[in-house]
Parts: C-alpha cells; sequence; structure tokens
C-alpha cells in the first residue's frame, strides 16, 4: 500500500543509507521517557562533535540536536504501539537529519492527521501561540507544543508517512531536518 505523507514528501523519500541506525526495543523496563532522554542526548553529543572547533556552534548544534531528537523520540515513545522504534540520524549539507518509525494506533493517527492537517492551513508559530493561549485557559496537555515550536522557531522541515499496517495499526515514519550552525568547517 502506498503511504499516505504530510510535509516535504521530498524528505520523506531521501535516502538515509549513510545514517546511524538505533533500534529502541521492549523489553523487561519497557519503554519509558527517561528513554527519550538518554537517547537524545547521546545523539546530541555524538553528532554535535564535529561542531567542537567553537564552542558557541558547538553550543548551538549540541542544543538543536537534543531539541529535536528529545520531542521525536519522546512522541514516537508516547504513542506507540508495543514494539520497536528505529532512530536514524546523521548529518549531510550543514543539516542533522532525523528519521524515527514506529507503530501507532487509528487514534493516534487521527489526532496527528488532525494537526497536520491544521498545519497546512496556518503558519506554525500562530498555531503555537494558539496552543499556549488554549492551554492557559485549560487544563490541557500541551499536546502539540514541541512539535510546532520545532516548525516554528528551530525552523525544522519535516514529512510524516503513514502506512497501514494491520486493523488498527499504522506504521508512522517521521523525518524531520534542521539547519546547524554554518561557521564550522566540517
Amino acid at each position: 500500500m502506498t503511504p499516505t505523507l504530510y510535509g516535504i514528501e521530498a524528505l520523506a523519500s531521501e535516502n538515509l543509507d549513510a545514517s546511524t541506525r538505533l533500534t529502541l526495543r521492549d523489553g523487561p523496563l519497557q519503554l519509558g521517557w527517561k528513554h527519550s532522554g538518554m537517547t537524545s542526548d547521546f545523539l546530541a553529543e555524538v553528532m554535535s562533535l564535529p561542531y567542537s572547533r567553537s564552542t558557541r556552534d558547538y553550543t548551538q548544534a549540541h542544543h538543536d540536536i537534543g531539541y529535536l531528537s528529545n520531542e521525536l523520540i519522546e512522541n514516537a515513545v508516547k504513542f506507540r504501539q508495543p514494539g520497536e522504534i528505529l532512530i536514524e540520524v546523521g548529518i549531510s549539507g550543514g543539516c542533522f537529519f532525523m528519521r524515527i518509525t514506529n507503530s501507532i494506533d487509528s487514534a493516534s493517527l487521527s489526532r496527528l492527521q488532525q494537526l497536520l492537517h491544521r498545519l497546512r492551513s496556518k503558519e506554525p508559530g500562530e498555531l503555537l501561540l494558539e496552543r499556549i493561549e488554549s492551554n492557559a485557559i485549560s487544563e490541557g496537555s500541551g499536546s502539540g507544543l514541541g512539535l510546532l515550536t520545532l516548525l516554528s522557531d528551530y525552523d525544522a522541515k519535516m514529512a510524516w508517512a503513514f502506512e497501514e499496517a494491520d486493523d488498527d495499526h499504522f506504521k508512522l515514519t517521521t523525518t524531520a531536518l534542521v539547519a546547524l550552525p554554518p561557521s564550522s568547517k566540517l
């Protein structure tokens, strides 16, 4: 079955053969929030090393990679169905890219697709302000803030591909790209 795509189509089909791959697996300790933080910290440490010639560039790259990684991994852990989460990362053309593949149920798929439809009609910054205002008024969960912050404040380029896996499960592949500091000589 052909995947349903949202976002930047070319990004969704980008070849990541030269990327680093990690797989988070369910086990006796189960995947949880602490795995998101540990994994994103590890990725930020390793992937920002080429920028270590400049403290400022290293700090910026580390922060941007860490934030993007943490948001995407948290979402994959939070909304996934039991099973593996595949993480692919790399640096190419002055950009950090990340692709995460996991399984989600139809309810999570529906909520995410509603947000993605709204992104087609409004700017991410406008939606971010609306979400912040909405959360201030209500006891809302804040869901979507991280994604909207990535798009608005980090100018992340993103793509989502959904494929039906079986009865109530879908394979979600999220691909993101964020520019890194241009002044470092890699």
